[in-house]
């Protein structure tokens, strides 16, 4: 079987092999006893692979960093010997030990050998997992079923966390950028999402571009933030004669001028692949209608908790001209176009949710239940991905789920990190 580091770090990290904590069973290779005290803290970056473990190696107790290797000769492949970060080495885990190492001052650097400590056992499920052949969707995809739902739940609740988590540092760099202003943040964060997939870069460009006093200060004036948006969007033509157009163009240049606006943005708004409801058209000018409705957005969302009170704040509908227009100077049949009730749940998945954690966190305040009861009040996201993972397991129809599946088989069922994966852990225990 082909074994690999990754494979070693797991067994290490959670001590799967025999003797591991035992109080007199582990010898290394030069017949010192060995007792593991502490494993260490798994090292990401550079460096030796695991930081501060604790050890007992003939009585002796040391305290200090574990390097882990296919074969001891790799320790000179990778010049550890000249290495001064290597010179706190207590401990050298090697799957085979094929020569004595020594760090740069000339000291033995002890070496655990396992390759006779792994039981067969393990080592087919490792390879059953891993190394499986004739998979369509994932490594575990045949035995997704068989996982419990204590196991299943626990694991996605952490990874909707850790999935959040990015979202949270993204909006921590911006709010520092932005001298602490979360109403102006939440803005920012709130046009990206108003530009869906196709527009987002231009949207978020878009309110990088007007100073938020300025939306403060047009939003207390009906119907003057949206011609702003829509003239630094590129979405004003000249050569449209209709009334309402001509206004907004003359709204659009006298604002341009007073506040030493961009002409137009570097990322170019685009209409193709996108349906009509989702024409950035619409979405600017609901954009708009939403915060001269709600000026004071972001203090209105941080005490709100239920899903129902969110999408009655959100229930705005774009400005009159698009209730006959999708696009400017082609009429239709009336129509009022409202952002819809899916629409809401994505903004609040991810939006409103992300920068109300990130709001409490700030405060020191703990919110975790509050955000799961959310997630489970919004209906689960409906994408093949999600409709992949119900065909192998059931799952709760929540966004919750959906959130945490796509997760799942980003982070770690696309990189094949299954050894870092509570389901792959499960599929791995003895027995």
């Amino acid at each position: 079987m082909l074994m690999n580091e990754a494979f070693l770090h797991y067994l290490w990290k959670f001590l799967k092999f025999e003797d591991a904590t035992s109080q007199d069973g582990l010898v290394t290779t030069a017949g010192q006893s060995l007792q593991i005290l502490k494993p260490g803290t798994p090292n990401n970056l550079a460096g030796p692979d695991f930081f501060n473990a604790h050890l007992r190696i003939d009585n002796q107790l040391w305290a200090g960093n574990v390097e882990i290797h296919l074969k001891s000769t790799h320790w000179y492949q990778h010049n550890h010997e000249r290495d001064e970060a290597y010179h706190n080495v207590i401990l050298h885990v090697v799957w085979e030990d094929d020569c004595d190492v020594f760090d740069k001052a000339g000291n033995a650097v002890p070496t655990l050998e396992l390759r006779t400590r792994v039981s067969d056992a393990l080592l087919q499920s490792y390879k059953n997992l891993l190394q499986r052949e004739k998979v369509s969707f994932i490594n575990c995809e045949r035995d997704l079923a068989q996982i419990p739902d204590e196991v299943m739940e626990s694991w996605l609740e952490r990874i909707f966390f850790e999935r959040l988590e990015r979202k949270v540092l993204e909006i921590e760099t911006q709010l520092e950028e932005l001298q602490g202003d979360w109403e102006a943040l939440l803005f920012r964060r709130l046009a990206r999402s108003f530009g869906t997939l196709i527009n987002a870069e231009a949207f978020e460009e878009l309110a990088k571009a007007i100073p938020f006093h300025m939306v403060r200060k047009l939003s207390a004036q009906p119907g003057m933030l949206e011609p702003l948006l829509l003239g630094i969007a590129g979405l004003l033509p000249k050569d449209v004669l209709e009334p309402q157009i001509k206004k907004w163009q003359n709204d659009f240049q006298f604002a341009k001028s007073k506040f030493d606006l961009p002409e137009t943005l570097h990322h170019r708004v685009q209409f193709f692949k996108l349906r009509p409801p989702n024409f950035p058209t619409l979405r600017l000018s609901q954009l708009a209608t939403l915060y001269e409705q709600s000026p004071q957005l972001f203090n209105q969302i941080v005490p709100i908790q239920e899903r129902s009170s969110f999408q009655k704040l959100f229930s705005i509908q774009s400005s009159s001209y698009w209730e006959t227009h999708y696009t400017i100077g082609k009429s239709h049949s009336r129509k009022v176009k409202k952002l819809s009730s899916d629409f809401i749940d994505i903004l609040l998945i991810n939006t409103l949710i992300p920068v109300k954690f990130a709001f409490a966190r700030s405060r020191g305040q703990e919110i975790e239940e509050e955000i799961l009861k959310l997630m489970m009040q919004i209906p689960m996201e409906k994408n093949k991905l999600v409709t992949a993972f119900e065909q192998l397991h059931s799952f709760k129809k929540d966004a919750l789920h959906s959130q945490a599946l796509i997760q799942l088989k980003t982070n770690y069922c696309d990189p094949n990190k299954c050894l870092h994966c509570g389901i792959g852990n499960f599929l791995l225990r003895p027995g």
